[in-house]
């Protein structure tokens, strides 16, 4: 019989923009073998992030770029199949910054949270209860403040993060904006993750669009593309006005720093407050927001959407289409069965 390999995705080469397929190469190893105090976890799903495209650039980042010929940074949810921690036993579920492969051999520090069953998919704790629904809550709650009948304007409002935050707000009562490319995730947003108004910025004419569906202006703006979207809504920001930066998917290159319209006038006038915020500064309050989360996912409450694609060889292309806005949903790859 052939013995298993471990197959993995390394980084072959740096992009200067957006990675591609040609970036990466799959290669076959042996599966690691244990020390003392190590957990080796079988990958099911492995998480596909617009962040990677950072991750993997040799301009300064939040952190250290992945090394050339080195495993693609990734969170995954998997089985732990061996252990060498009193800790974890076979069998449970665990996710943690694992990388694109079949098998990790980890410290049980390494290890972000174990999975309970709470009877959802195991993929939800890489998205809806994973980086993204963290990513929504803290960047909604802590940062933006939400009150009631405030308007929120999110961009790639139909993503996984985006949508999150848009169902979020509109539980929290308030008046919610979406902002997407297409008519599909138009439709989406509207019909699925209820926002109040959704707005195509491909075809639409988005400033005359945008000004209907704010007439009383924006309070908070969740900021996922920064760009010309970005530069449309700082026009109509109301005094007190928060505005949360989370993404920047439109700018394709950060080196010479973009330049383009200064918002310090609007920041100023209007006595706004914008900041950046990472969900890793968060870890010590995971537990916190999925103790929120959890419920509103079960009951329904909080929809979302899964796109996933089956086997590591289409892990190389992911990124790439992820910026080609093939997705609709939260872009997983599954390379195991759910249940072992």
């Amino acid at each position: 019989m052939q013995q298993p390999v471990n197959r993995q995705v390394i980084l072959k080469s740096r992009p200067s923009d957006i990675p591609q397929a040609e970036n990466f190469a799959v290669i076959e190893s042996a599966i690691p073998s244990l020390n003392d105090g190590q957990v080796l976890v079988r990958n099911v799903y492995l998480s596909v992030e617009p962040a990677m495209r950072g991750w993997v650039s040799a301009v300064a980042n939040y952190s250290e770029p992945v090394a050339i010929d080195g495993v693609m940074r990734s969170l995954t949810v998997g089985h732990v199949v061996e252990s060498r921690h009193p800790d974890f036993q076979n069998g449970e579920v665990v996710t943690g910054m694992f990388g694109w492969q079949d098998y990790a051999a980890v410290e049980a520090a390494a290890i972000q949270r174990k999975v309970p069953d709470n009877g959802l998919p195991i993929s939800t704790a890489l998205g809806v209860l994973g980086i993204n629904g963290l990513t929504a809550y803290f960047g909604l709650f802590d940062l933006s403040q939400p009150g009631p009948g405030d308007t929120v304007v999110v961009s790639t409002a139909a993503g996984a993060v985006g949508s999150c935050v848009g169902q979020l707000a509109k539980l929290h009562g308030c008046r919610t904006v979406g902002i997407t490319g297409g008519p599909e995730k138009v439709d989406l947003c509207r019909e699925v993750f209820q926002y109040d108004e959704a707005i195509d910025y491909q075809t639409d004419d988005f400033e005359a669009a945008l000004a209907l569906a704010c007439p009383d202006g924006v309070d908070i703006y969740f900021d996922n593309t920064s760009g010309p979207i970005s530069d449309a809504v700082m026009r109509h920001i109301n005094v007190g006005a928060r505005i949360t930066l989370c993404g920047t998917a439109s700018i394709t290159r950060w080196d010479p720093i973009p330049q383009g319209p200064r918002v310090h006038r609007q920041l100023l006038v209007n006595r706004a407050r914008m900041q950046g915020f990472l969900v890793f500064d968060y870890v010590d309050r995971y537990a916190e927001a999925l103790e929120k989360l959890t419920p509103l996912v079960r009951n329904g409450e909080l929809r979302y959407r899964e796109a996933i694609l089956d086997g590591i060889d289409q892990a190389p292309d992911s990124i790439a289409s992820l910026y080609r806005g093939d997705n609709l949903g939260k872009r997983l790859i599954r390379i195991a069965p759910d249940s072992i």
